[in-house]
């Protein structure tokens, strides 16, 4: 069974870093390009970041360029989102994807990911 477990979500002051892990299991997916997305209470699911299968490209949301990072470890099958100066409108629960194929792009639209975790609760006070 494909599995993939977000961690590292919590509540933090406006400023504040976080990072979050993804773990794969069940297979790997060092040849596929995975992402972070987003929802806030209310609100549609929303693009964050992604990254190639080799880390060789990413791709951000303009809302948190500059801010967050996104990496990854294909020998630990773990994607990776650290999160800086964090806002209050950071806040939802976040939600990495990994995609089917392989070596395809790292893409900004949830419908190109066809394996999702479960979500991992951020919440950021001011």
């Amino acid at each position: 069974q494909v599995q993939l477990v977000e961690s590292g979500g919590g509540l933090v002051q406006a400023g504040d870093s976080l990072r979050l892990s993804c773990a794969a299991s069940g297979r790997t997916f060092s040849k596929n390009a995975m992402g972070w997305f987003r929802q806030a209470a209310g609100k549609e699911r929303e693009f964050v970041g992604a990254i190639a299968w080799n880390g060789g490209s990413t791709n951000y949301a303009d809302s948190v360029k500059g801010r967050f990072t996104i990496s990854r470890d294909n020998a630990r099958n773990t994607l990776y989102l650290q999160m800086n100066d964090l806002k209050r409108e950071d806040t939802a629960v976040y939600y990495c994807a990994a995609k089917s194929a392989y070596f395809g792009p790292p893409e900004n639209y949830a419908g190109a990911y066809s394996y999702w975790g479960q979500g991992t609760q951020v919440t950021v006070s001011s």
